[in-house]
């Protein structure tokens, strides 16, 4: 492992490229998230319902395959795992545009490669994260969570600029190309990181089931992981009905095009990086428990600015609350994966993300499937409030869990003091 210095983990090769693949692959993600439901939107004319449903195909995947994911990913190595679900993301991308110019793209179209591309994701992140412990080392958890954070809002600033003026000129099929190119360079760089961790040696007889049980037995005992967990889901149910909305308040109602929806996103991408510039400072000096509630109590009633906005100077004081709304997301996320992986043991690694990525992001397509009912039920700007105010509800199960108080990170040995208590006994 690297010596200290200001470059911290960047001295260290395979990290740097573990970094660089993050940088394309992420980028290509960004580029995404604002070309393919435009592409819906613009070029096939979608309502707000087909919005919505799109958003809730694309995060399928954590409900369809989101538990045993995590029991198949612990009998692999990782690496290898985050190379093949690169590029076969890369080929389902390519796609579109190609079905583009041969005039086949429907919305079912769409459909098809949003699901196929989130349950490859699935994989992707837990493979990701259950392979940063082994490459980095549990002591310098928080400082690399931080600077991949940091080159994730690097990339969304970036992806959105990039995206807005793109769609613009080449329409936003074509735009999806830039996407892929994205991700097949971040396997192709995954390939080169040379540190390998050893397989995992199967048992004789291998059964999913047990090691799916497993997995959420060791998460739900700790009253601070399940916690995270379900503040998580909240969150993110609420967050994704925001978003779902989001693209079509700023296209129809505030008469933006798609630079300008670009502009908005990439002030987001500026918050996410000043977030994880700060987030190893303010979880010291907050406490590592506390930060994980404090930071979307701060920032998120501001999301309640954009459903007030009108044309013109509100409609930039609203886009800085989203810039905030960043900002603590990053923050909240770079201190409790720094949790969770600190206090997981690596047999297991691959099962808690999993699980815990199950959980918290169940309520992904649910949220996607709600807000698109509700945005054609109630309109774009009614949705956009009901998620401002659940977003700011999901901090209650970490307000009330023992994270309230607990300042600093925990260790394995620490473990038995955090489990709920066995009354059993």
């Amino acid at each position: 492992m690297p010596k200290s210095s200001r470059l911290g983990l960047l001295r260290d090769p395979d990290f740097g490229r573990l970094f660089a693949a993050t940088a394309l692959g992420q980028l290509g993600d960004r580029i995404l998230f604002l070309a393919l439901p435009l592409v819906a939107i613009m070029a096939l004319d979608a309502d707000e319902f087909q919005v919505g449903l799109l958003t809730a195909m694309t995060t399928a995947g954590s409900l369809l395959v989101g538990l045993p994911a995590g029991a198949w990913v612990d009998r692999m190595r990782k690496r290898s795992v985050m190379i093949s679900t690169d590029m076969a993301r890369a080929l389902a991308l390519l796609t579109i545009p190609v079905a583009w110019s041969a005039d086949l793209l429907t919305i079912w179209w769409l459909y098809a490669v949003a699901l196929l591309h989130g349950i490859l994701t699935v994989f992707f992140d837990v493979a990701y994260v259950s392979y940063l412990p082994h490459l980095v080392g549990r002591d310098h958890l928080v400082e690399g969570n931080s600077r991949l954070s940091a080159i994730r809002s690097v990339t969304s600033i970036s992806g959105p600029s990039i995206a807005g003026p793109m769609v613009g000129a080449v329409g936003a099929p074509a735009t999806l190309l830039v996407s892929s190119i994205g991700m097949a360079m971040s396997g192709l760089l995954a390939i080169s990181i040379r540190k390998r961790e050893e397989k995992s040696e199967p048992s004789e007889r291998p059964q999913l089931g047990r090691e799916i049980k497993e997995g959420l037995k060791f998460v739900l005992k700790y009253p601070a992981l399940r916690a995270i967990m379900l503040g998580d889901g909240i969150f993110n149910l609420f967050l994704v009905m925001y978003q779902a909305m989001l693209l079509i308040f700023l296209e129809r109602e505030m008469s933006l095009g798609s630079f300008g929806i670009g502009l908005v996103l990439s002030g987001m991408g500026c918050g996410a990086l000043l977030g994880a510039l700060l987030a190893t400072r303010i979880s010291t000096r907050v406490g590592q428990g506390p930060v994980i509630w404090l930071a979307p109590l701060v920032t998120c009633p501001l999301t309640a600015l954009m459903p007030l906005a009108q044309p013109g100077w509100s409609l930039y004081v609203a886009a800085v609350g989203l810039a905030s709304l960043s900002l603590g997301g990053v923050v909240r996320v770079v201190a409790q994966s720094s949790f969770q992986q600190a206090l997981t043991p690596d047999h297991l690694l691959g099962r808690m993300s999993a699980t815990a990525r199950f959980v918290s992001w169940g309520g992904i397509p649910l949220g996607g499937f709600l807000g698109g009912v509700s945005g054609s039920a109630f309109g774009a700007t009614a949705t956009l409030w009901i998620g401002a105010v659940g977003m700011t509800l999901s901090i209650l199960p970490n307000f009330l869990s023992p994270l309230r108080t607990m300042r600093k990170l925990p260790e394995q040995m620490d473990a038995p003091s955090l489990r709920e208590p066995d009354h059993r006994r």
